[in-house]
């Protein structure tokens, strides 16, 4: 007799999947009120009567000028986190809730797809590159913008073994 998958955990259970409920439900929000604007073309580069406009200058005006400023190759990565993540971000945060073990190969993805991206192209250039490209406040930029590195990995982590809500992280 075939041996049957061992049953998920209950949600309460699984404390580190909370923990990313809640994140990536932020992510979602983030995804819309920050990586949106500059990839339609939205001017951030000076403060504005718009809340949305002005908190993203507010962000960038002193921490991130590839963000403010940024060149044709920036907008498609902004525009990776508005059109193609902030869906998986949705899906994901429902397959968290439910216990869909088959979001582990996707989450994999999006996790190497966010290492690759952001943490070596976008902090490679904030922190090597060109001049007018350098964040000139490291510790902003760093606190805003770490989170989105180091949570994918977090994920990345989890969903490491088949069956990821079948256990425990």
């Amino acid at each position: 007799m075939p041996e049957s998958d061992p049953q998920n955990l209950a949600l309460r259970l699984r404390p580190i999947d909370i923990f990313f409920i809640v994140i990536f439900s932020a992510f979602t929000i983030t995804s819309l009120i920050s990586d949106l604007f500059p990839t339609i073309g939205v001017d951030i580069s000076h403060p504005s009567s718009n809340f949305f406009v002005n908190s993203n200058w507010w962000y960038a005006h002193d921490a991130d000028p590839l963000f403010m400023h940024p060149p044709v190759w920036m907008r498609i990565v902004t525009g990776l986190s508005a059109f193609v993540y902030l869906p998986f971000y949705v899906l994901l945060v429902f397959a968290l809730v439910k216990g869909w073990n088959w979001i582990q190969l996707p989450a994999v993805v999006y996790a190497t797809m966010i290492a690759a991206i952001t943490g070596i192209l976008v902090f490679g250039v904030e922190f090597f590159g060109e001049p007018q490209w350098v964040t000139p406040n490291p510790a902003k930029f760093l606190a805003f913008n770490l989170p989105y590195v180091l949570v994918p990995l977090l994920l990345l982590i989890r969903m490491r073994k088949p069956l990821p809500f079948a256990r425990r992280f």
